[in-house]
Formats: structure tokens, C-alpha cells, sequence
């Protein structure tokens, strides 16, 4: 009866070591992928932002008086670009500091090109146009990336939220993420004037 019991027990524990290891390496694989996802909308950033310093340049040379307009986005790009994420320090409030500082960024630009449109000469320009072009395809490529990331993030989420595996999840540190969210007032279309 005794050897029964303990055979019982062991086979009884395997599964839940196996078990348990399975949940373990899910989790791992969900959390990596969000990260990965993060890297990916942190490389979007900043191919914008390496960008920004040729378009400003560009203007330059055609409206030099349009000089707070420039150093806008140039303090725009500089604040936007000291301020990183990283999935151990993923808070809320991290997240909303960093949007608002590529949203300021996101204005600045908007100006920057409202000012190529205010010259001919300079919307004319080759590489004006091909900056704006790569700048817009740099603005899809950073929302292809958000939407990716949130949709990364809430697999993630669910799995170490979903029973049982959120007891794995609490015994090894897995915490829930946050997602990107649209930046307040965002639902507003914007009004245009002519």
C-alpha cells in the first residue's frame, strides 16, 4: 500500500513539475516577444528621430528666419530621445511620459512642416519632399509598431493574469505590462482652416 502511495505522489509531482516548467517557458516566450516589440517601437522612434536632424537642416537653408520653429523640433527631438523604456521599468506613468514627449515631438514636427508649405521654393525642393516622404512612411511604420506592441503586450498580459498559471507567474516575478494608449483629447478629429 505504502509503494502505491509514494508511486502516486511522484507521478503526482512530475505533472505539476511538468506542468509548472510548461506554464514557466509560456510565459518566458510571451514576455520576450513583448520586449521584442517594444525594441521594434523603439527602433521606429528613432529612425524618426535620426531622421529629424536632415529635414531641419534642409529647412534651414531655405527659411532661416523661421529659426523657433527649428528649435522647437530640435528640443522636441532632444527631450523625445532622452527618454527610453525598457520592460523592467514598463509603469503607466513611464509609458504616458514617454508619449507625451513624442507627441510633443510629433507637433513640433507638424510645424516644421507647415513651414515647408508656407515656401515653394523649399516644397519644391527634392530633398524636402523626400524627407517628408520618409518621414511619413516613418510615421506608419511607428503606429504599425504600437498596435503591434499592444497586441503583444495583451497576450502577455492574459497569460500571466490567467488561472492557474498566474500562481507560476506570481512565484517568478511576472508582472502585467502597459500598452501604448492614444494621447488625451485624441478622439477630437483636429479642426482644419484655411
Amino acid at each position: 500500500m505504502k509503494k502505491t502511495s509514494v508511486t502516486i505522489l511522484l507521478i503526482a509531482a512530475v505533472i505539476i513539475m511538468a506542468w509548472g516548467s510548461s506554464a514557466y517557458n509560456s510565459m518566458v516566450k510571451v514576455q520576450e516577444s513583448a520586449t521584442t516589440a517594444l525594441a521594434n517601437v523603439q527602433s521606429a522612434y528613432q529612425r524618426r528621430a535620426d531622421l529629424i536632424p536632415n529635414l531641419v537642416e534642409t529647412v534651414k537653408g531655405y527659411a532661416s528666419h523661421e529659426k523657433e520653429t527649428l528649435e522647437g523640433v530640435v528640443n522636441a527631438r532632444a527631450k523625445a530621445t532622452s527618454i527610453t523604456l525598457d520592460a523592467e521599468s514598463l509603469t503607466p506613468e513611464k509609458m504616458q511620459e514617454f508619449q507625451k514627449a513624442q507627441s510633443d515631438l510629433s507637433g513640433a514636427l507638424g510645424r516644421l512642416i507647415a513651414v515647408g508649405e508656407a515656401y515653394p521654393d523649399l516644397k519644391a525642393n527634392d530633398n524636402f519632399r523626400e524627407l517628408q516622404v520618409q518621414l511619413e512612411g516613418t510615421e506608419n511604420r511607428i503606429n504599425e509598431a504600437r498596435n503591434t506592441f499592444n497586441k503583444t503586450v495583451q497576450d502577455y498580459n492574459v497569460a500571466v493574469r490567467r488561472f492557474p498559471k498566474n500562481l507560476i507567474a506570481g512565484m517568478f516575478g511576472f508582472d502585467t505590462m502597459a500598452k501604448f494608449e492614444a494621447e488625451a483629447g485624441a478622439q477630437k478629429a483636429p479642426e482644419v482652416k484655411f
